[in-house]
């Protein structure tokens, strides 16, 4: 059976406040066990990742090191990252 749908699904735009920081360089070690994601930003140091998140997330260079109010921590592509959210300014 075909599942195709028939016409454009509804469309949503992202409501969420999150944290976040463009990542200019990874580091790993050599079986990806802990990481570092160095931020574009100086003014914040390297931020220890575990070997979960590297796995799970694969983070790259130039995108997003995201944590969500829950504290959950994710990576998002600039692209993503960029259309969806806007700064804050306080």
């Amino acid at each position: 059976m075909d599942m195709t749908a028939q016409r454009e699904m509804p469309k949503y735009r992202s409501h969420k406040e999150v944290w976040a920081l463009k990542i200019i360089e990874m580091r790993s070690n050599t079986d990806l066990s802990e990481g570092l994601i160095i931020p574009e930003n100086n003014e914040f140091g390297p931020i220890p990742v575990s070997g979960e998140y590297l796995k799970k997330h694969q983070p790259k260079v130039g995108g997003y090191y995201v944590v969500y109010p829950d504290g959950y921590k994710s990576w998002s592509p600039a692209e993503a990252f960029e259309s969806g959210y806007a700064r804050i300014w306080v």
